[in-house]
């Protein structure tokens, strides 16, 4: 079987360090877009409690810091990493900031919305409302969620306004985790 595209494609630490997904192979991979001065940025602290129960078990959280939102990620990745460890203790993979969004948009997500173009929305969510009109299949807001699965293949992309601890969510990544048993 060969190496899924998305492994291949070049990464950037929060440190400066390169990396790819490659080195994550055979694990579930939760990619997130994140931002320090947004409504949501409280969901580091369930982004944490998520990695910290499930990566024993093959589950990584990975977050890409993006300013694409009304400028709700303007600090440096020093400045971003330090905020991340002291407001909330992160300590799964963080990455350089990127463009998530436009025609700057990282090669890692346009690999992402093209192979999932729609993003499953909590009951009851007006946040896909509330937000500006965008292309199709572009990422919407900070905190929208990408669900890879063991074998590399996307398999699940979710709302921004979709909590870390949402049962949809948690049993998306169980299936992934499971499959194989």
């Amino acid at each position: 079987m060969s190496r899924p595209a998305l492994f291949d494609i070049p990464l950037t630490r929060i440190d400066g360090a390169p990396a790819s997904l490659a080195e994550y192979a055979g694990k579930a991979i939760l990619v997130v877009n994140v931002a320090s001065r947004c409504g949501l940025t409280v969901q580091y602290a369930g982004l944490q409690a998520l990695w910290r129960g499930w990566r024993d078990r093959g589950l990584v959280v990975l977050g890409f810091p993006a300013n694409d939102f009304k400028g709700q990620e303007p600090g440096s990745d020093a400045e971003i990493a330090a905020f991340c460890k002291g407001s909330y203790g992160v300590d799964f993979p963080m990455f350089a900031k990127i463009e998530v969004t436009g025609p700057g948009r990282h090669p890692l997500y346009r690999a992402l919305t093209e192979a999932r173009p729609e993003a499953w929305f909590p009951e009851g969510s007006t946040l896909r409302q509330r937000l500006p009109e965008s292309a199709p299949g572009a990422v919407l807001w900070n905190f929208e969620k990408f669900l890879i699965g063991r074998d590399g293949t996307v398999v699940a992309r979710f709302s921004p306004d979709t909590a870390p601890d949402d049962d949809a969510l948690i049993s998306a990544i169980e299936r992934e985790l499971f499959a194989s048993e």
